[in-house]
């Protein structure tokens, strides 16, 4: 199994600036700019391991991620993560609803993505929030905030789902935060 390990931030407008100017003055290779619709899938299996299902779409493709917690080293977060394209997501969500998987959150994200040395840098816009994720092995997470000056900035320690579930909007047994929901960013 693939193993995650990331930090992430919260930032404000003058930050993600000043970050983005960064990683260009320093040469990081500018990916682009998806736009997500993220759907987080509970039931007793998932729930049993502390695990989550999610599948991501964006303009160009979807995803389906499984991640399981194994443990922090601070502020940053390690995982189990094992993720893979599919072509057919509509058929995917029958599968998981057979399965007796269910959609328990569902959250947009505007994201931009940098490949920066041996890390990958994300600016994460969602409805509540800005932040930032730095993806990498342990020892150059922490050389590329000393560069890009991002040491000092607030590590934020909840996941998307969970902050997901403080700010979105209830909708039946479904927490949704969508940029056209004004009561999520409201909160």
């Amino acid at each position: 199994m693939a193993l995650e390990i990331e930090k992430k931030y919260r930032l404000d407008e003058t930050d993600a600036e000043r970050i983005a100017a960064a990683l260009e003055q320093f040469g990081a290779e500018y990916v682009g700019l998806d736009n997500e619709v993220n759907i987080i899938y509970g039931g007793p299996a998932l729930a049993q391991k502390g695990a989550v299902l999610r599948i991501r779409q964006t303009d160009e493709k979807a995803l389906l991620t499984f991640k399981r917690r194994t443990g922090d080293a601070g502020d940053i977060k390690q995982q189990i993560e094992e993720e893979t394209e599919i072509s057919d997501a509509d058929a995917v969500k029958a599968m998981l609803a057979e399965l007796g998987f269910s959609p328990v959150l569902v959250y947009e994200k505007h994201r931009r993505t940098w490949k920066f040395r041996s890390v990958e840098v994300v600016l994460d816009e969602l409805p509540f929030g800005l932040y930032m994720e730095i993806e990498g092995s342990i020892t150059a997470i922490k050389e590329a905030e000393m560069l890009i000056d991002a040491d000092l900035l607030e590590t934020e320690h909840m996941t998307y789902p969970r902050l997901t579930a403080e700010h979105g909007v209830r909708a039946g047994d479904l927490i949704e935060a969508r940029f056209n929901n004004k009561n999520s960013e409201e909160k």
